[in-house]
């Protein structure tokens, strides 16, 4: 199925308004409409009221078949672009860094190409755009299915596409199995005793006690994991002290968990509640723990792994998919998965040297990729109905 130059202009201009006018998750307000007015535009049926700002487009064939689904999450986050981009965002501290403004404008403009075709559909397609995917650990994918977006349509699989600056344009990240890892974060407040920098034998000084603290969470990964077994514990926030001359005597820590199997995240977990309480109180201090669980790992399914690597390798040959590895990042497309089979990749988008990495405020992608990213949507969305006509 061809695809004019004139949809592949579209969607680079759309997605640079979404980027001009990035919302942050649970306030995609004028996202949202502006999603609904391009339904309209396009003459595809849609449905509103998932999660707040959650829109559902419904293709639906003219011959009959089974029901697919195919997401592009459309918030951004709490970033203050630095890009240069000419079309940088209007909103100081908003950005969209990840790449969601691409996905939901690639998706609408491949609706747009499926709904001129519904002679060559076989069954439902459904366009699902889905508000804070950033807002780990609530997220808005189990808020959408809460809210009934499935009601009327199960799908039978999912798909979603997310942008990769670590591909070049033209490739795709295929696998099977876990592609994305688990997500927990904790925060940890450390009380000791305050008092003058002089004489710190009359306190606990609480800095002290978070250094340990901080230190030990490392033996998680180097000596009770499974190094075969992918994990990352990291401390991102420390905050402590008053004073150059004030021994501290509260201190904050907040950091995340990332792990790529359930069993390795159970045996962190365990292990973090133990070092922290075990190591505080060895010091005198004591600890209150706030532990989320976050974002389960996005596990795809082996069955349309294939299928998606087949469809594309069909379109591009067998270098459009390399082999790549997993990523620990956190997706909330994980909890559609665990609920309907399907298939999360990624879309190459480096723009080269100086590629900055996704969340960075620097973060640029390479719009020569939507050409490869509306074509493999569009392809992948008849292959898998075809595949589920048969079965």
């Amino acid at each position: 199925m061809e695809i004019s130059k004139d949809i592949i202009n579209d969607a680079v201009e759309f997605r640079r308004v979404l980027h001009l006018n990035p919302e942050l998750s649970t306030e995609e307000y004028e996202t949202s409409k502006r999603i609904q007015a391009k339904l309209d535009e396009f003459n595809i049926p849609y449905q509103t009221g998932f999660a707040g700002t959650g829109v559902l487009g419904i293709i639906k064939g003219e011959q009959p078949g089974k029901v697919i689904g195919i997401r592009a999450d459309i918030d951004a986050l709490p970033i203050t672009e630095t890009s240069g981009e000419a079309f940088t965002s209007l909103k100081d501290g908003v950005m969209h860094a990840c790449g969601h403004d691409a996905h939901t404008s690639m998706l609408l403009h491949a609706g747009k190409v499926l709904n001129e075709n519904k002679d060559k559909i076989k069954g439902t397609i459904l366009l699902i755009f889905q508000p804070a995917e950033e807002l780990s650990p609530t997220g808005g994918a189990k808020r959408m299915m809460e809210d009934g977006v499935f009601n009327e349509y199960k799908p039978d699989m999912l798909l979603a596409q997310h942008v990769w600056p670590d591909l070049e344009v033209g490739q795709f990240g295929v696998m099977a199995g876990p592609i994305m890892g688990n997500s927990d974060r904790f925060k940890i407040k450390i009380t000791g005793s305050g008092g003058h920098a002089s004489m710190p034998h009359s306190t606990t000084d609480a800095i002290i006690v978070g250094n340990q603290v901080v230190s030990a969470l490392q033996t998680i990964v180097s000596r009770n994991a499974d190094p075969m077994k992918p994990a990352v514990v990291t401390v991102g926030r420390f905050d402590a002290g008053t004073k150059h001359n004030v021994i501290a005597e509260t201190a904050i820590l907040e950091g995340t968990i990332r792990t790529q199997s359930d069993d390795t995240k159970a045996l962190a977990k365990k292990r973090f509640f133990e070092i922290v309480e075990q190591v505080t109180s060895a010091m005198g201090a004591s600890a209150e723990i706030e532990f989320f669980d976050g974002y389960p790992a996005t596990v795809n399914d082996t069955e349309w792994a294939a299928q998606l690597k087949k469809s594309i390798n069909n379109l591009y040959g067998e270098k459009a998919t390399p082999a790549v590895l997993p990523s620990l990042a956190g997706e909330d497309f994980s909890r559609f998965l665990q609920e309907y089979p399907g298939v999360y990749y990624w879309l190459g988008t480096s723009v080269g040297e100086g590629q900055k990495p996704l969340h960075n405020p620097g973060f640029k992608l390479n719009e020569d990729a939507f050409e490869y990213g509306i074509t493999a949507m569009i392809h992948m969305a008849l292959d898998s109905l075809e595949k589920l006509a048969v079965e």
